[in-house]
């Protein structure tokens, strides 16, 4: 998988035929949300918190984005897509002049540290018509520059190959304001025609918006905006909405949409606990009147606050748990809770409310999962429970790390067996398929994955896969006993040409070979 996502183009590497399911996969999460600057409604990998700082303006106090993935990095995180997103924020405006007019160009990147710079000469131009710009971006604390773009033999005159409006489209700086002046914008050299070209600056700071509504979060499927901009990622794991500003809860409209496209996209959504939830009874009244029913949605009580803050305001604690998810299933495995030895919250993060055991048993009842002090003083997260509804197929994913190992085990072999749907169909096909997933089973049941060693996989090609061309494509049936589930649990998967659908059933499918 490619580690930028580019302007609508996705490039996904397919996993080789007969190619073993990757076993340890790195988890990945996913945050949408306000930043000082940075790339619009586009998904970026950043490695580290510094990575984050440098593209993203680091943590701002008028976003949660920022001190979570902060707290993401601190609890043994290592890959995060962010996709920053606005509300009527605006970029920064210079101004080139003109013989007649302005050449007038707008930062594509909005926001008020945006620092943008551009310069105009006439070298080896040899007419009157054509120019070349240089534009910089410029570090707003350091004065250094960050990146710089130089375009050349550009022209004001609409005819040409070069017309400055057309080049400038492809662009990571600016963009070209109408109207376009009718010559080309004058050299900004000094007055000694031997110094070096001089930049002229912007002249209309960027600004950054307003707070978010549920609705900047979600974005449009259509136009990939919002979360929908991860379209452009091949896959992630979880997903992290941080609240849209302060002493704003993210609303159902955003959780319920955020809820369907993980759904959709086999992730974990994390939901933090609201800010008036002041109490164990609260919380659980609180949840109970949202409505929310979904084993892939998993949420917390209480909030937690910094043990050097004087003022001890209660804050979220998404982006941790997302950070010690992935150090879990770095070192463990997804099938593994977090209240587990070595997997704390960092010590200056505290529980905001202590939680006795009982109250503790009664969060974790309502599908909450506890944050509470050890014996050691360190904050432990406790339940591994989702918000699994009352059916019977949802009641098998009650438990956080069954249903997190149940998404790891159709992400990979989803994945892994995606060469399928270019072959042919018929038995060789399905008897590769079937290999290839029997010895990924093998390899999570040695790796303690089940509470058991008996699984059963059984593929079929062409069976209910893609009615256009029933051909191609196999279902992979699979029923195994995850480890601490009393249970097991049987999951159908039907890769065609339109991707691949998973199913749970209730009742084991029947089949013929069993491991």
């Amino acid at each position: 998988m490619s580690d930028a996502s580019g302007r609508g183009i996705t490039v996904t590497e397919m996993t080789a035929m007969d190619e073993p399911v990757d076993v340890n996969t790195p988890t990945v999460v996913a945050f949408v949300g306000r930043a000082l600057r940075g790339p619009l409604n586009t998904p970026v990998l950043v490695r580290s918190l510094a990575q984050f700082s440098q593209r993203f303006g680091g943590v701002w106090g008028q976003s949660s984005l920022g001190p979570a993935v902060q707290q993401f990095f601190e609890h043994g995180g290592r890959r995060a897509y962010v996709v920053r997103v606005t509300n009527n924020a605006i970029g920064a405006v210079l101004r080139l002049p003109c013989a007649d007019g302005m050449l007038v160009l707008s930062a594509v990147e909005p926001g008020s540290t945006e620092h943008i710079r551009a310069s105009v000469d006439y070298d080896r131009i040899p007419d009157n018509d054509h120019f070349n710009l240089t534009v910089q971006r410029i570090s707003p604390s350091t004065g250094l520059v960050i990146d710089q773009e130089i375009h050349t033999s550009l022209s004001c005159n609409e005819a040409s190959r070069r017309y400055v409006v057309d080049v400038l489209l492809s662009s990571d700086l600016v963009r070209v304001q109408q109207p376009v002046p009718p010559a080309r914008p004058l050299a900004t050299v000094g007055r000694d025609i031997k110094t070096r070209s001089q930049y002229v600056a912007h002249s209309q700071r960027g600004t950054d918006g307003e707070a978010l509504s549920d609705y900047d979060l979600i974005g449009s499927t259509t136009e990939q905006t919002g979360m929908f901009a991860l379209d452009g990622v091949d896959s992630f794991d979880l997903l992290y909405l941080p609240p849209p500003g302060r002493h704003l809860d993210l609303g159902p409209t955003a959780i319920l949409a955020a809820e369907l496209y993980c759904r959709k996209r086999g992730a974990m959504l994390i939901v933090d606990p609201h800010e008036d939830w002041s109490n164990v009874n609260s919380a659980i009244v609180g949840l109970r009147s949202t409505g929310y029913s979904s084993p892939n949605l998993m949420t917390y009580f209480p909030r937690v606050v910094e043990r050097s803050d004087p003022t001890r305001l209660p804050r979220v604690a998404g982006g941790a748990i997302a950070g010690l998810l992935c150090k879990l299933d770095e070192r463990c495995g997804p099938w593994y809770d977090l209240d587990h030895p070595g997997f704390k919250l960092r010590s200056h993060l505290q529980p905001a409310l202590p939680i006795a055991a009982v109250e503790g048993a009664a969060l974790v009842r309502a599908g909450i999962n506890v944050i509470a002090k050890t014996e050691a003083g360190r904050a432990s997260v406790g339940g591994s429970v989702t918000l699994a509804g009352d059916s019977q197929l949802d009641r098998k994913f009650a438990c956080l790390h069954v249903r997190r190992l149940c998404l790891h085990v159709t992400n990979a072999i989803g994945r892994a067996t995606r060469w399928a749907v270019f072959q042919p169909g018929g038995t060789r096909v399905a008897h590769r398929v079937r290999a290839q997933v029997h010895a990924f089973m093998v390899s999570l049941a040695e790796s303690g994955a089940f509470a058991n060693e008996r699984f059963d996989v059984h593929c079929e090609s062409g069976l209910h896969v893609d009615p256009l061309d029933p051909k191609r494509g196999v279902t992979i049936l699979l029923s195994f006993q995850p480890i601490g589930s009393p249970e097991y649990v049987w999951l159908t998967l039907h890769q065609s040409a339109q991707g691949c659908r998973v199913a749970a059933t209730a009742f084991a499918p029947v089949t013929a070979e069993c491991a």
